[in-house]
């Protein structure tokens, strides 16, 4: 399977995972996933706090946990 380490993260198969935003004085970070059929404005956003609270975005907005 195909596997290249980026400059801000790496490929493995048909996904792509990249560090997007961080900041070291808050202690966030905001990694994208993408594939061949979700780019650009289509891929997720994981945001992940200091505290390690996820929230997952798509172009259809954020993602909920289901009750």
């Amino acid at each position: 399977m195909h596997y290249k380490e980026t400059k801000y993260g790496f490929e493995y198969g048909n996904a792509k995972v990249n560090r997007l935003f961080s900041d070291e004085e808050e202690g966030w970070v905001t990694i994208g996933i993408e594939s061949s059929k979700y780019l650009g404005s289509k891929a997720i956003q994981i945001y992940v706090t200091k505290t390690g609270k996820i929230r997952i975005h798509s172009n259809a907005g954020e993602w909920f946990p289901e009750k």
